[in-house]
């Protein structure tokens, strides 16, 4: 399998996952041109694309999935709610692309892509995992909090794409008025980066893990404060890095954290 961030943060989100015969997206929240030029950069064809799943229905999931079905025939595939709230954003989508998802998995050819909840202020937010050949990559971005759900879906990945949006002291002085601070640090809000570290520690069993942290606020949060943050944690619980875990990070305006498994 192949899997890379193309874009990760708070302005736009959109992850690449391949098997051998199968080529998706995890969200397009891009303009289309944007996806485009990431893909030619990876070194893939946006016309072999089969699929773009989406998390949910927030301008920075879905921005270029429109362009991107209307001008390559990709089938979109999200939950009913979640279409019901992004059809009006998204212009208009071929029948033959519209994609229900009413099934916790979804197969492409030798891909199964199963989906599952997740707590965020959206109609019906969800995360992915994606299995292949014996190989699992997840995402799991968009969190008020790290669920047992989410954890039973993810733990056994080989590589995980998991958020790290903020730092709470930076949120808490910074400059977002009051009831936007509230929902960030909800339950259906974002997770910070010292509970991505805990979420981290509690899904560990043994297995070695590829972990990227993605999603950053470009507000509340620096890369180099993420990363530090989060290996403080697993120091205090005695995680390796390296013999453990590898840890990375997911780049804001570029393709990062390309992976073969």
């Amino acid at each position: 399998m192949i899997f890379c961030s193309l874009y990760s943060g708070s302005s736009g989100n959109s992850i690449f996952v391949a098997s051998e015969n199968s080529k998706i997206l995890i969200d397009a929240g891009l303009p289309g041109k944007s996806i485009d030029a990431a893909l030619k950069e990876i070194g893939e064809d946006p016309k072999e694309l089969d699929a773009i799943f989406v998390t949910h229905e927030h301008s920075d999931h879905i921005k270029g999935i429109g362009v991107m079905s209307r001008k390559y025939d990709i089938p979109i595939y999200a939950n009913n709610k979640t279409w019901l709230n992004m059809s009006n954003s998204i212009g208009k989508i071929k029948d033959h692309n519209i994609k229900v998802m009413d099934k916790d998995v979804v197969t492409i050819r030798d891909m199964d892509v199963i989906n599952y909840p997740i707590p965020h202020d959206a109609a019906s937010p969800v995360g992915y995992s994606v299995h292949s050949s014996g190989k699992k990559v997840s995402v799991a971005t968009d969190l008020g909090c790290f669920t047992e759900d989410i954890k039973k879906n993810i733990e056994d990945s080989d590589v995980i794409l998991l958020e790290s949006n903020h730092d709470i002291e930076m949120l808490k002085f910074g400059p977002y008025p009051y009831n936007l601070k509230r929902r960030i640090l909800s339950s259906i809000g974002h997770l910070s980066n010292d509970d991505c570290g805990s979420a981290i520690v509690d899904m560990m069993n043994h297995k070695y893990k590829r972990i990227i942290l993605g999603h950053l606020s470009h507000t509340n949060n620096y890369p180099d404060l993420a990363y530090q943050t989060v290996i403080n944690v697993l120091r205090e619980n005695n995680i390796e890095l390296q013999k453990d875990i590898a840890l990375t990070m997911a780049h804001r305006s570029r393709p990062s954290s390309y992976i073969k498994i």
